[in-house]
This record gives structure tokens, sequence and C-alpha cells, in this order.
């Protein structure tokens, strides 16, 4: 499996920095890292700090979160099928809500490929304290990308005083309890506290569940073992906590010879037929996600 670290945070928060730094770090331990790198404008300026030897593909012009999962798909599959890497990075735009980019990448086709270590968020220490100077809807996305993270780097540290930098450490983790916290400048992070996230729900993580992981935002992939009632599912579907964001994949159901196409979003379901016979999975994004006893799968 590769391991996925889906790099987020505001426009000039310092995840170029990151990027390049982790590259870096991986290389100096013998690793080869890929890059899946996501700018709003035409031109690839960020791309610019990722070195010629390092498989990068590129998504110009929108937000990864609202260009399209094919399109996403696409470039994925291409780097999973044509490059030879160890751990691939996603750098998302400034504009991106975390859980629609987890989304995005995180496809049924080639989930058992991937294993998603976790959402690493930038936050602009400066920017946290003026948090309140900027407009509603940016706010409101600035503080999403900070509560959905498994790691956090409160950056540019050495601009503040002392007094500043507790006051952010103790806000941010307040805010995001569940989150790792690192206080940086330049966004320096040691590799191994990167290799320590776990974002992905293993079948053992669903009998044993991990301590102090259970309010963090997850990812899990189910395999069905046999076909399911329709309605029986959509009722079960109806019973799912707030904290079930996404669901999508194939779902056999009884009566039907190909499993269907199934996508789930914050309680909207919609279902396609499907002419081609898929894997039975579905991948689903949340929280909590061990205690979920999914129909069909046991």
């Amino acid at each position: 499996m590769k391991d996925v670290y889906l790099f987020s945070g505001f426009l000039g928060s310092g995840k170029t920095s990151l990027l390049t730094d982790t590259i870096r770090q991986l290389k100096e331990k013998g690793l080869k890292p890929a890059v899946l790198m996501n700018e709003l404008g035409k031109l690839p300026f960020d791309s610019q700090a990722v070195e010629e030897d390092i498989p990068l593909k590129e998504m110009l012009e929108g937000c990864i979160c609202c260009s399209g999962s094919e399109k996403t798909e696409a470039q994925l599959q291409t780097l999973l099928t044509g490059e030879n890497f160890d751990v691939l990075i996603i750098e998302t735009t400034g504009a991106a809500h975390p859980v629609e980019a987890l989304d995005a990448v995180y496809s049924p086709l080639f989930a058992k490929q991937l294993n998603v270590k976790g959402i690493v968020t930038v936050v602009d220490s400066i920017r946290w304290l003026d948090r309140h100077l900027l407009p509603p809807q940016m706010r409101s996305l600035f503080l999403e990308q900070i509560r959905h993270a498994h790691l956090l780097l409160a950056n540019k540290m050495d601009l503040l005083s002392e007094a500043q930098q507790a006051k952010v450490t103790f806000e941010l983790q307040s805010f995001n309890p569940s989150a790792t916290l690192i206080q940086t400048s330049h966004s320096k992070c040691p590799l191994s506290i990167l290799e320590r996230l776990a974002g992905t729900v293993s079948e053992k993580d669903v009998t044993q569940a991990r301590i102090g992981q259970e309010l963090a935002l997850s990812t899990r992939l189910v395999s069905f073992k046999h076909a399911v009632d329709k309605d029986a599912f959509e009722e079960w579907l109806r019973t799912l906590p707030t904290s079930i964001y996404r669901m999508k994949g194939y779902v056999p159901i009884n009566g039907i010879k190909n499993p269907m196409l199934f996508q789930y979003s914050y309680g909207m379901v919609q279902w396609l037929p499907e002419y081609v016979k898929m894997e039975p999975t579905i991948v689903i994004i949340g929280v909590q996600l061990a205690h979920l006893n999914i129909p069909g799968s046991e």
C-alpha cells in the first residue's frame, strides 16, 4: 500500500514549504515520493518547487473538491499504474474543504492501494490571531481546515511574542483536541511525526478501537460479503449519525445483476445502475467509523 498525506491550509500558510521539506526527508530515508498538486490558476507556480525526478500530477484551474472525482481519479490512476513510488503527497488549494478533498481522492477503485495517513493542516498563526477580520465564508473554511486535521502545524511562530505563541497553541488545541499540534517556523515538521499518523480505519481497528483517535476524521474501506435489500439498506442509512459525512462505491443489491453505484453525502443518497461488474466495496469518510456495522459486510 502507498502511504498518502493530504496537505491542507490557506494560501500563504506554508504548504509548499512543508511539501519541499517533506520530500527532502523522504528522499534522505530512501523513499520515493510522488505528488498530486492542485492549483486554482492556469499556471503551475507551486509545482516549480518540486524536483524533476519526482512523479508529479497537476490539477489546474479549479479546486480538487470541485473539479469532479473522475478527473482526480484519472490522475491518481495514472500515478498508481505508471509510476514507481512509496509515498503520495496531495497538496490542496487554500480553497479546499478537507472532507471534500479527501472524498475526491479516496476512490473505491483503488482504495486498497492507499493508506490515508491523515490530513496535515498548516495554520498561519498570525492569521489565526486575526481570524475575526476574515469574511464569514473564508473564516468558516479556515476553521473547517483546522477542525478536521489529524496534525496541526502552528506555523510562523518565529513572528510571534511568547504570549502570542502560548495563546495560539492553547486556542488551536482547544479547537481541535484530537489533533497533534506542533509549533513550527518555515513549516518544518519531522518525518517521524507524519509517519505516526493513522487516518485509515483497518479491520483490526473495527474490533479494537484506537484510543484517542475515535474523534478524528478517518476513512474506512468496506467489502460486502453478500447482497443486501435496497430498502433495508436505505433504512439503515437513515439511522446514521451526522458524523458520517460521505460514502461511495458499489453495493450488491438483491435481484440486480451487478453491484449498483452508490453515493451518500450528508444524508442524501444516490443510486445509479452499473453495467460492468465492479468489486462490491464502499469507502466511508467520517468520525467514529470503527463502531459502524455495515449491512452485508458481516
